[in-house]
């Protein structure tokens, strides 16, 4: 699809998706965020799109909210920060966790306030060693949102996590490794980020679409309901034609040719 405020790229089944406000940080106002979830949302049910790579122009990954946005003026007499969320900031890190594709966080620069909550919804993240991970809400008076709390609470606990919200200390891209919230470092992170996208474009859809849903479902649900959603995905993966594919090439001794039925 057409895009005009930010670049997207389909190559070989890979849609790489640039931010590019690099004067602004890659803060973001609302018709970019807007262009964003349209461009997610149709590369969720796009067959054309088997993975999906989002990284930024610039410094910076994302900065979060950009304050210039009429939409949330500090001189305006009340600033409606809740339509803003609903609207705009939780659909889009919505776009990016409950995308049927594979999302990618190839993250070149700082991820800070809602920007760390779009890091955080993807599925796997890469970071440049120069790259780090902060909240900055309390430094304006406000609380993590888009989902920040849930995914920080989740990765660090109650105590580091609460040191991170409000004394806003920093997470330097070695350490987000260590403690679970990215799965690699190096000058090399779009690459890194594009040799997973060409494995992944070759598995089988259905397979990778679920484990996602799965995995998501981990986080949020009881044992019993995981075990259950678990049971169920199996039974219906057991009977595709991908799963029959994948059979018959392991005792062919070929690659399989998934096409994602």
């Amino acid at each position: 699809m057409e895009t005009k405020l930010i670049k997207a790229d389909l190559s070989d089944g890979i849609l790489t998706i640039d931010l590019n406000r690099e004067k602004v940080y890659n803060a973001l106002n609302r018709d970019t965020k807007l262009e964003l979830i349209e461009t997610l949302n149709h590369a969720s049910e796009s067959e054309e799109v088997k993975v999906i790579i989002l990284t930024a122009q610039g410094k910076a990954f994302c900065t979060g909210q950009d304050l210039n946005d009429r939409t949330v003026k500090a001189d305006e007499a009340k600033v409606n920060l809740t339509v803003t969320l609903q609207e705009e900031w939780n659909p889009l890190v919505n776009a990016v966790r409950a995308n049927k594709k594979i999302v990618i966080g190839a993250i070149n620069g700082m991820a800070v306030g809602a920007g760390l909550s779009i890091a955080l919804a993807c599925d796997f993240i890469y970071l440049h060693p120069e790259a780090y991970l902060m909240s900055g809400f309390s430094k304006i008076g406000l609380c993590p949102d888009a989902g920040g709390t849930f995914s920080i609470t989740k990765a660090l606990g109650r105590q580091r996590t609460m040191s991170f919200f409000i004394e806003n200390i920093p997470i330097q891209a070695d350490e987000a490794v260590k403690l679970g919230l990215a799965n690699g470092s190096s000058q090399n992170y779009m690459q890194q980020s594009l040799d997973l996208a060409k494995k992944v474009s070759k598995m089988a859809p259905l397979s990778i679409k679920i484990i996602k849903q799965n995995v998501r479902d981990a986080l949020d649900q009881s044992f019993q309901y995981v075990m259950e959603r678990e049971t169920e995905s199996q039974g219906f993966l057991g009977s595709s034609a991908d799963y029959q594919e994948g059979l018959k090439a392991f005792f062919e001794k070929r690659k399989p040719e998934f096409r994602g039925q």
